[in-house]
């Protein structure tokens, strides 16, 4: 007899009847852009790692021997952090546009300066593990440990416990069992499969999840077939918060955009970046939001039923 199939994949989610998020000022579009602050925490020969990073960056990687030191591929990486970080906080901040860091524990370790700006702009830091690593290789023990070196650093550098979660793609099956067993965190973003918040229970407990996007995101720079020009990214902002923007009259939605400091941080994309905000600007339905505030908005809006 054939056993039965017990699904462990939603493939239904909201439907054709998503709720109304009820997002603040009736806004059509809650817009939450992300920063993946990861310059100091990649794999490399410097940290003695069995591996150099090789991805997310301005060049492949590969050409140095292995066990040598890429001096080039790190060089690319320390931009983000010596100028690329910069330039975007300027351009949030003249436009006074709120921005989630999802950091890595150990970078922001290094740079202190970047941290304290972090705190001093007001942006949430949603945990972005201790490095910058995949936790589908690591063990459970191995991750649990992970998870806990990188709330005590992020708490110490930033004063505040992070209170989100977001993995290097990609989350291992233990990973949301550890975050609820841990019980400090409000939501995870190890998610691409909606464009509203949704919960689930993880054992007995109720976790909220808030889901981030692979396709609004500038690590499309560094992917074969993903954008080539500024015009190309800005063009695809564009249409999806324009598409947004039009269905949210019924249908309001969260449009996550992904930016990383070393890519957008760059003089082209983040041109490209400041003209799509000033775009967003001209609308007034809109709200310019953390991540934070969309989970605790859903927290206190749409609250867990069992």
């Amino acid at each position: 007899m054939t056993q039965a199939w017990t699904p462990t994949r939603d493939f239904i989610g909201y439907g054709v009847t998503p709720p109304n998020p009820h997002w603040p000022g009736n806004a059509r579009v809650a817009l939450q852009i992300a920063i993946n602050y990861e310059e100091g925490a990649e794999y490399n020969n410097a940290d003695r790692d069995a591996r150099t990073e090789l991805g997310l960056a301005e060049a492949p990687g590969g050409r140095v021997p292995a066990g040598q030191r890429d001096m080039a591929f790190e060089s690319m990486y320390e931009y983000g952090s010596r100028v690329g970080f910069w330039r975007l906080m300027q351009i949030l901040q003249e436009r006074e546009v709120p921005a989630t860091i999802f950091g890595c524990a150990l970078a922001l370790e290094r740079n202190p300066l970047v941290a304290q700006a972090i705190v001093a702009a007001g942006f949430d830091v949603c945990c972005h593990g201790y490095r910058w690593e995949e936790h589908f290789r690591l063990s459970v023990d191995e991750e649990q440990e992970r998870i806990s070196r990188a709330i005590e650093s992020l708490t110490r550098t930033t004063g505040v416990r992070p209170l989100g979660w977001y993995c290097r793609y990609g989350a291992s099956e233990n990973t949301r069992r550890l975050l609820v067993e841990e019980g400090g965190f409000l939501y995870d973003s190890d998610a691409y499969n909606d464009e509203l918040p949704y919960w689930v229970q993880v054992g007995s407990k109720p976790h909220l999840v808030v889901p981030y996007t692979m396709d609004a995101n500038d690590g499309k720079f560094a992917s074969p077939g993903g954008f080539s020009t500024p015009f190309d990214f800005e063009n695809y902002l564009k249409a999806t918060f324009d598409r947004l923007y039009e269905e949210g009259v019924h249908a309001p939605k969260l449009m996550s955009i992904g930016l990383h400091a070393r890519i957008s941080g760059r003089p082209g994309r983040a041109q490209a970046l400041a003209a799509f905000l000033d775009h967003v600007r001209r609308h007034d339905k809109v709200w310019l939001c953390r991540r934070l505030d969309v989970a605790k908005h859903w927290c206190a809006v749409h609250p867990f039923i069992k």
